[in-house]
């Protein structure tokens, strides 16, 4: 069975190694000379490091190396997935600076088209897989917005750029710098970039909580959010055991300690003084995302060299005095030479028609997927790291030995109307809880272990209950799991589940 896998980041590298030690023939491409996805050399900006310290932010049989400090920098992490590469063999099944320009299921849906080339050149080769593998990175596509007045700023000698567009500080150098964005890439790429530019100013919609990476300057922050208890403090869509607890007769505790931490994190960040309390309450970070506290970006706020306008849009880009500007919606107007964007990402597969498009998602645009992998009613396809979580590596390649079991007969699926509401019935409360910021359906921050439990149980592979109650008060450790594809192999080395279901089928060959 050939399998095509798009993308080379930590879900398509995982997808690889696991399917080829199940025993498929697969190619990966990506049209980045180098693999690592969003950590590529192509998409890195300075100052990029991991959120997760390095204990939790690998895939189960490799860890990070020893020697790497606590939070990795990007071409670290890019360096690590270049060993994972070299261990277990995948170099002879990349097809690097390759883009896939489209993929066509075939009428009898047999298979796939794979229409591809040298990246951003001719000619296309076209090439029939038997099952293909979407792990193109929901944080792929930078979304951009379009400001008014851009081509008046841009003819001044303006720049409008995604921060993963930024991969040195000369574009910056003595230059009037706006970031727009309070996420992760808009405050670790404003620290960088003050300390070249003439001046930096950061305009944010809204205010995130951050979290320091120590809280109390002692605690480790992995201590409170990287475990099973962290994750229980916010409600799921079913709970269980200790989690009806929590949020039942122990909500008060609850709510005392999660409004504790963002108390601490007040204080020791100085966010009161510095007027950024973000509004709401510090369990609002389950809205979206945790967003670590950049190394030096609330000093260099509260010495001057990065002004935050908070609660502020841009209304346009303009042309003042003859040299680039934005006005903000308030009137204020700023010298811009730089506008540097980190204003999210769309998720979409640049690959597939509208057509296919509408067989996937619903009618605002939610990607309809089975455990975060299987869409219903397009057969032969698969995603991978369409579950954004706190451990995207190990959510990633567990999605990974679930796709290989499938593929080789070791599921048995619920009837395709019971997925389909069970899909639906997901979708429409991760878009309640986080008031729609939930990436078009494949952000299940913070509940990672929730979805992990899910796929593994219903493979039969999840971890004992002495392993998981370990997670409950340490940090996950993906070293636990590194037995879940053997165990996988060997359980479906028969080629078949009683009561299978196949909306999707796939050759009998496979079997």
């Amino acid at each position: 069975m050939r399998i095509a896998v798009v993308g080379a980041g930590f879900a398509g590298l995982s997808a690889a190694k696991v399917l080829r030690q199940s025993g498929f023939d697969v190619t990966v491409f990506d049209k980045a000379p180098d693999v690592g996805g969003v950590w590529s050399r192509t998409r890195r900006y300075p100052g990029l490091r991991t959120q997760n310290d390095k204990g939790t932010y690998h895939l189960s049989d490799l860890p990070m190396p020893a020697h790497y400090p606590q939070w990795p920098t990007g071409g670290q992490v890019q360096q690590y997935l270049e060993s994972y590469v070299e261990m277990f063999g995948l170099g002879a099944v990349l097809r690097l600076s390759t883009e896939v320009v489209s993929a066509a299921l075939l009428d009898d849906e047999t298979g796939w088209l794979l229409a591809s080339r040298p990246a951003g050149q001719d000619p296309v080769t076209v090439e029939r897989y038997d099952h293909l593998i979407v792990a193109n990175g929901i944080f792929s596509d930078p979304l951009v917005p379009s400001f008014d007045g851009r081509e008046d700023f841009t003819a001044a000698g303006g720049r409008v750029l995604a921060a993963g567009d930024i991969h040195d500080l000369a574009a910056a150098r003595g230059k009037n710098v706006l970031v727009v964005g309070y996420g992760k890439s808009s405050c670790d790429v404003a620290v960088p970039l003050s300390d070249v530019a003439a001046q930096t100013h950061l305009v944010a919609r809204e205010l995130l909580w951050k979290m320091p990476r120590k809280l109390g300057n002692a605690l480790n922050y992995k201590y409170l959010l990287l475990t099973r208890m962290g994750e229980a403090l916010f409600r799921y869509l079913e709970l269980k055991g200790v989690e009806r607890f929590l949020h039942g007769p122990g909500d008060g505790l609850r709510r005392a300690l999660l409004d504790s931490v963002g108390s601490v994190a007040t204080r020791q960040l100085k966010l009161r003084q510095l007027g950024l309390v973000p509004n709401g309450t510090f369990q609002d970070i389950a809205r979206s995302t945790v967003s670590l506290a950049t190394e030096g970006f609330f000093e260099r706020v509260a010495d001057g060299r990065i002004t935050v306008h908070r609660d502020r849009t841009i209304r346009e880009l303009l042309v003042d005095g003859g040299r680039p500007a934005a006005r903000l919606d308030d009137g204020t107007v700023l010298a811009a030479d730089l506008v540097v964007c980190g204003t999210g990402f769309r998720q979409h597969v640049p690959f597939f028609d509208d057509a296919l498009h509408a067989r996937l998602q619903d009618a605002a645009g939610n990607f309809m997927l089975y455990r975060q992998i299987l869409p219903i009613d397009v057969p032969r396809l698969t995603f991978a790291g369409y579950n954004s979580s706190f451990f995207s590596p190990l959510s990633a390649e567990m999605a990974a030995v679930w796709t290989a079991a499938y593929l080789r007969g070791g599921i048995a699926l619920p009837p395709r109307e019971r997925m389909r509401e069970e899909v639906h019935t997901r979708v429409a409360w991760m878009a309640a809880r986080t008031s729609g910021r939930h990436a078009r359906g494949t952000n299940v921050i913070p509940f990672s272990m929730h979805t992990i439990d899910e796929v593994l149980d219903e493979l039969g592979l999840n971890l004992g209950r002495l392993a998981r109650a370990r997670q409950w008060l340490l940090p996950v450790d993906p070293r636990s799991y590194r037995g879940v594809t053997p165990r996988m192999i060997r359980r479906t080395a028969g080629g078949g589940a009683t009561g299978r279901v196949e909306p999707n089928p796939a050759p009998r060959a496979a079997r």
